[in-house]
C-alpha cells in the first residue's frame, strides 16, 4: 500500500516515514505544499497524510482542490493546533480523519488501516490467486493452508504482483513501486528478491510456477 506524507518539518516526516515503512507501507514524502499537490494529482496513493501548515500551498487548499477534482483518496490531516474550527474546516472540506501533534505512530498506522478498510471494503482486504491468499490487514500469507513468513519488502513485492495478475511488470516498475526508485540502479535487487519469494512460496508438486519470468521484460504472477 502506497502512502503520501506531506509534512514540512523534516524530523516529523522522517519519523512518520520510518514508522510506516517498518509497518510495510511504501512511502513518498514531500516537504512542500506545491510538490505534495503535484504528487497527489499525478501518482496513485492509498492514503495521503497531510499537514495543514506547509510552505507553498497549505494543506487545506490541497485537500479542497483534490475534492473539487473528484479525487476521493482518503486523507488524514495533521495539525499542531487543537482548535475545533480548524479540525471542522478540514473535515468539512472532505478530510477522512485527523490527528493532532504530537501523536503515536501506532495510532497513525491504525487509522490508515481503518481508512483502507472503509475505502475498499472487506473484500479488498484479501487477495487470492489459486491456493495463495494474502490478508492485507494482518499481513498474513498462506499457500495451500501453509503459513508463510515474509519480510516487509517481500510482502510488498508479492502484493504488487498479485494486484495485477497476468500482467507483466518490468523491473523498473517493481523498483519504483516497491523500493521507491525512479531509475534503474543497475543492480539485481528485483531478481534476488523474486528468487527469495519464489523459494518461500514453493512451487514443489505444482505443474507451473506461480511467479513467471518473462524473458527480457520482467515478471508476472499467474492468473490461472
Amino acid at each position: 500500500m502506497k502512502i503520501l506524507v506531506v509534512e514540512d518539518e523534516q524530523h516529523i516526516a522522517g519519523f512518520i516515514r520510518k514508522g510506516l515503512e517498518s509497518a510495510g507501507f511504501c512511502v513518498d514524502v514531500s516537504n512542500d505544499g506545491d510538490d505534495g499537490y503535484h504528487l497527489a494529482t499525478t501518482q496513485p496513493y492509498d492514503v495521503i497524510v497531510l499537514d495543514i501548515m506547509l510552505p507553498g500551498r497549505d494543506g487545506l487548499s490541497i485537500l479542497d482542490n483534490l475534492r473539487k477534482a473528484k479525487n476521493a483518496v482518503p486523507v488524514i490531516i495533521l495539525t499542531a493546533r487543537t482548535t475545533l474550527d480548524e479540525r471542522l474546516q478540514g473535515l468539512n472540506l472532505g478530510a477522512d480523519d485527523y490527528l493532532t501533534k504530537p501523536f503515536y505512530i501506532e495510532e497513525l498506522i491504525a487509522r490508515i488501516h481503518a481508512l483502507i478498510r472503509r475505502a475498499g471494503g472487506a473484500a479488498q482486504s484479501m487477495l487470492q490467486i489459486a491456493d495463495l491468499t494474502v490478508n492485507l490487514l494482518t499481513r498474513e500469507v498462506q499457500r495451500g493452508g501453509r503459513k508463510i513468513d515474509l519480510t516487509a519488502r517481500e510482502f510488498n513485492l508479492l502484493e504488487y504482483l498479485m494486484r495485477s495478475p497476468g500482467r507483466v511488470l518490468s523491473r523498473s516498475q517493481v523498483l519504483e513501486h516497491v523500493w521507491g526508485y525512479y531509475f534503474d540502479p543497475g543492480t539485481n535487487l528485483v531478481d534476488v528478491n523474486v528468487q527469495r519469494l519464489r523459494k518461500k512460496l514453493s512451487d514443489e508438486g505444482r505443474q507451473s510456477p506461480l511467479i513467471e519470468t518473462v524473458r527480457g521484460m520482467g515478471y508476472k504472477i499467474s492468473d490461472e
